[in-house]
């Protein structure tokens, strides 16, 4: 046997959040639907989130979080519909936040940007951004929720 090949490192990967829906409103249950959460689909194009994409949930109002996949519903719509048996940890009116992640190389995070979506009470667009944690300057919707950034100054 002769000298083994120095092998190159392998990069490394992080899982970062991708897409993010802010405060949505839950429009609909349907405990007998299998599974997942039915979004409009002018959200998930702005949040750059796919159809079948795994996303956590949290919910605003009562803390419950949870993992499901997504299907695209109407564009326009504002559906954002909880099936199966997420319609039980989620209740029709309560606010939800909607996260995507995806595995990043190293090597990109610094200029790695996720898509925020922010949307008024019937799941419409008004706002987009590009950090997590950060409310868009200048927001009315944020204004009108008293939302302000996470640890920003």
């Amino acid at each position: 046997m002769g000298p083994r090949a120095a092998s190159s490192p392998a990069e490394v990967y992080r899982p970062m959040i991708c897409g993010k829906i802010h405060r949505a409103r839950v429009t609909d249950a349907d405990l007998h639907y299998v599974g997942s959460v039915t979004i409009d689909a002018d959200l998930l194009e702005a949040a750059d989130i796919r159809e079948g994409q795994q996303v956590d949930i949290v919910d605003i109002n009562n803390g419950e979080r949870l993992t499901t996949y997504t299907i695209a519903g109407p564009a326009g719509s504002g559906v954002v519909q909880l099936n199966g048996a997420a319609a039980r940890k989620i209740g029709v009116g309560d606010l939800v936040i909607i996260m995507a992640y995806v595995s990043v190389p190293e090597s990109r995070l610094e200029s790695w940007q996720p898509h925020v979506v922010f949307v008024d009470r019937d799941n419409h667009i008004v706002e987009c951004g590009s950090h997590p944690g950060r409310v868009p300057e200048d927001s009315e919707r944020a204004r009108e929720l008293d939302l302000h950034s996470s640890g920003m100054n």
